[in-house]
C-alpha cells in the first residue's frame, strides 16, 4: 500500500503510536495527537497493541454471566440457574453452551417444576420492575397548576365528552366514563373553571342485570351527593347475541355528568383544543425545518 507524504515514516509513526497507546490514551486521542485521519492506518499503526482498560464499555450482565457460568460448573441445569438467577435460559445457554452438560439427576415431573418456579421468578421480577416504573412516574407529575389541569381536562373531553356536530348541536358539556379517578378528574377540573356543583346533574347507565341500587350509590359516594339526587337510571337491554364481559361484581356501569347553562365554556373546551392542536402543529413544522 503506497504511503503518503504525511504518513511517510510510518515505522517511526507507529512507535509513537504505541507509546501513547501503552500510555492510556485511546484511539481518538492518539488520532488528534498524531494527526492520522485514515482509520485503515490507525488500525495499522496499533496492531497488536490492547486497548487500556478504561475504554473497555462495562457490561451490566457480567456478573449474572459469571455467576451463571460458576453454577453450571457446579453441575446445574438451565432450570436451576434460571431459578436462582431470574435470567431468561436464552442467555443462560449463550453463557454457558461451551461448558459440559451435567448428568441428568431429575426426572421429567421435577425439571418442569423447577422450570416452572423458574418462570414465575420471573414473573415476581416483571411484576416488580412495573411496579417501580409506575411508581416513579407517578412521582415524577408532582403538583399541578390549574393550566395543566385546564389542558389536561380539555384533551380528556375531547376524548370522552359529547361534543357538537355541524348537524347537531350541542354546545354544553356532557360527560361519560367508567372509571371512578376520570370522573374525579372531570369535577377537578370543572372547579378549575369556576362551575358550581349546583350546575351538575347526575345520571348512571347501566346494564339491566347488574345491581342497580348498589351502583347507584357508589356513584354517589364517587361525587360526594345523595342516591336521591341522582337522576332516573338509564338501563341497557341486555343483547342475548353478544358475550358481555362486564359482569363481575366491580361492574358499576357509567356515570353521566350533564352541566347546565355551559355553552359558553362549551365554546372554550373546543377553541382551548384546536389551540392545542395547533400548537403541536407548529412545533412539528419547526423541528422539520
Amino acid at each position: 500500500m503506497p504511503m503518503t507524504t504525511k504518513y511517510a515514516d510510518f515505522e517511526g509513526l507507529r512507535t509513537q503510536a504505541l507509546a501513547l497507546r501503552r500510555a492510556g490514551l485511546s484511539r481518538r486521542q492518539i488520532r488528534d495527537r498524531l494527526h492520522v485521519d485514515n482509520n485503515d492506518l490507525l488500525n495499522r499503526l496499533l496492531e497488536g497493541e490492547p486497548p487500556p482498560d478504561w475504554t473497555k464499555r462495562p457490561r451490566a450482565k457480567d456478573d449474572l454471566r459469571a455467576r451463571a457460568r460458576e453454577l453450571r460448573l457446579q453441575g446445574r441445569t438451565y432450570d436451576q440457574i434460571q431459578v436462582e438467577l431470574g435470567v431468561s435460559k436464552s442467555s443462560i445457554s449463550l453463557w454457558v453452551r461451551d461448558l459440559p452438560k451435567p448428568e441428568r439427576k431429575r426426572s421429567t415431573e421435577q425439571a418442569s417444576a423447577i422450570a416452572k418456579r423458574g418462570w414465575e421468578a420471573r414473573l415476581r421480577r416483571r411484576e416488580e420492575e412495573r411496579r417501580h416504573a409506575k411508581a416513579a412516574a407517578r412521582q415524577a407529575v408532582g403538583e399541578l397548576s390549574d393550566r395543566e389541569v385546564f389542558l389536561t381536562g380539555v384533551a380528556l373531553y375531547w376524548a370522552e365528552g359529547a361534543k357538537d356536530k355541524s348537524y347537531a348541536r350541542r354546545e354544553r358539556l356532557h360527560f361519560i366514563n367508567s372509571d371512578p379517578n376520570v370522573i374525579r378528574f372531570f369535577l377537578r377540573w370543572l372547579d378549575a373553571l369556576g362551575v358550581d356543583r349546583e350546575r351538575l346533574r347526575y345520571r348512571v347507565s347501566i346494564h339491566e342485570s347488574a345491581d342497580v341500587t348498589g351502583a347507584e350509590q357508589f356513584w354517589a359516594d364517587v361525587v360526594g351527593v345523595e342516591r336521591s339526587v341522582l337522576q332516573k337510571v338509564i338501563l341497557k337491554k341486555h343483547n342475548p347475541k353478544t358475550v358481555r364481559k362486564n359482569t363481575s361484581e366491580n361492574y358499576r356501569g357509567c356515570l353521566i355528568i350533564y352541566v347546565l347553562q355551559s355553552a359558553d365554556l362549551y365554546r372554550r373546551m373546543e377553541g382551548a383544543w384546536y389551540g392545542i392542536v395547533g400548537a403541536v402543529a407548529a412545533r412539528d413544522h419547526q423541528n422539520r425545518t
